[in-house]
């Protein structure tokens, strides 16, 4: 009987022990928004952080579309069960950036925590962009990207086109989807993601045009849009011409294109270097190009903005979490840690360290167009138009945005029209934004 109380007491303080330690743990919830062979990074990375250390836990969680994870963190935080730390697509830079009170600046974070912050190390365009005025880094650049071309090679040649020289311009990309159309070497010529990134937002800056007063809002909120302007109208009837036979098919409103193109359907598609990923895992016989400028503006190509997104962390937190929240973004800033994801994913190394260790590597020269998004963003300074958008409620105005391009796809009114229409709704939805 003594035997078998001691045994129990050994069971129940090994219980206690184990318990203890499990509570010593401290889980930092990761509300994410990637698929793919994007989420497979994300596991990875969080499973390596696990590992390298004791004290926290990241738990990463699949929230749905970038959309749909940003309204799921906008809810929790409203019922206050808030996550951790929230990814958020570069739309929603300005609303979380409105948001005061919801979020802990990430260089207070890592300040806060002891360690030190020197926003130098990371690439100058992506900074500014997830930074205030006054040059404060309110969110952790995870996954920056920026648009470009991606091409089936086997398309191309069965087309007769040159697998070597991807189009450059925006005319030469209408020409090579008509001749993919009409060789019969794929079912569609072109298709795009992000049609209201890429060829509103992105094109405004790579072409150095005005999307926006107010430097395309990030001067000011009171902005009036100006992308019915003939450059932009030109560019949509374009593409509104070729969607009439089929030479250009529109997949939806994010990332569903990619399928289509993964699917051999059509030759060329404009896609974020995030997408690479994907692409890559296809096994497609595939080139990059840069994204296409439009041969009429001056000066283009400009430089393009970062998309992709960033992680922000929530307010009203413990001290332990936000230590938790810091050792993760400083485990991230590793230049090994930046190398792989960039190099895995097709996203940017955020930190110089990273980019330029990668093309001292060698890795550039075997993989040609992987540089190029890197390129595209830096080759540069930026204009007042090419700083990126930051409207307060830009997820609402790409909806818009997205309801009259759709209307124009489907044939129901002009290039003219549904860039009106975009427009005056826009103006009328960022009027009420800001209370006016």
């Amino acid at each position: 009987m003594r035997l078998l109380g001691f045994a129990a007491s050994v069971a129940a303080t090994l219980t206690l022990l184990s318990t203890s330690s499990a509570f010593a743990v401290t889980q930092i919830s990761w509300w994410h928004a990637m698929t793919g062979a994007n989420a497979e990074v994300v596991d990875k990375i969080s499973k390596d952080f696990n590992a390298s250390q004791s004290e926290y836990q990241v738990v990463p969680v699949f929230k749905g579309t970038y959309p749909e994870t940003l309204n799921a963190g906008i809810a929790a935080f409203r019922a206050g069960q808030a996550p951790d730390i929230i990814q958020v697509f570069d739309v929603g830079t300005g609303v979380m950036m409105a948001a005061e009170g919801a979020i802990m600046p990430v260089a207070d974070v890592l300040t806060g925590a002891g360690m030190a912050f020197d926003k130098s190390q990371y690439l100058p365009g992506i900074v500014a962009y997830y930074s205030k005025p006054d040059g404060t880094m309110l969110s952790f650049p995870y996954n920056s990207s920026s648009p470009i071309l991606y091409y089936n090679k086997d398309i191309f040649q069965k087309a007769g086109l040159d697998v070597n020289n991807p189009p450059k311009t925006w005319n030469e990309v209408w020409e090579d989807a008509k001749k993919i159309k009409a060789s019969g070497a794929a079912a569609c010529g072109y298709t795009t993601t992000w049609l209201t990134w890429i060829h509103l937002e992105a094109f405004a800056a790579w072409n150095d045009v005005s999307y926006g007063t107010n430097q395309n809002g990030l001067a000011g909120t009171d902005v009036e849009l100006k992308f019915n302007a003939p450059i932009f109208v030109n560019h949509f009837q374009a593409i509104a011409d070729l969607a009439k036979d089929g030479t250009f098919k529109y997949g939806g409103r994010t990332s569903e294109a990619k399928q289509v193109f993964l699917a051999g359907e059509c030759g060329i598609l404009t896609e974020s270097s995030g997408g690479l990923g994907d692409i890559v895992k296809s096994g497609m016989n595939y080139g990059i190009g840069q994204l296409p400028y439009d041969s009429d503006a001056k000066g283009a190509p400009q430089n393009t903005t970062p998309g992709g997104a960033s992680l922000w962390v929530f307010a009203n937190k413990s001290e332990e979490e936000y230590k938790g929240v810091a050792a993760f973004f400083s485990y991230l800033s590793k230049t090994e840690v930046q190398e792989y994801l960039h190099q895995k994913s097709g996203y940017l190394p955020v930190t110089l360290a990273a980019y330029e260790a990668t093309k001292k590597s060698g890795f550039y020269d075997k993989n040609p167009g992987r540089e190029t998004p890197i390129l595209q963003m830096m080759g540069k300074a930026p204009t007042e138009n090419s700083k990126g958008v930051r409207l307060i409620n830009l997820p609402q105005v790409r909806d818009i945005e997205n309801e009259e391009l759709e209307k124009m796809l489907a044939g129901q009114q002009t290039a003219q029209q549904a860039l009106d229409n975009a427009v005056t709704r826009g103006n009328a939805a960022i009027q009420e934004a800001i209370g006016n």
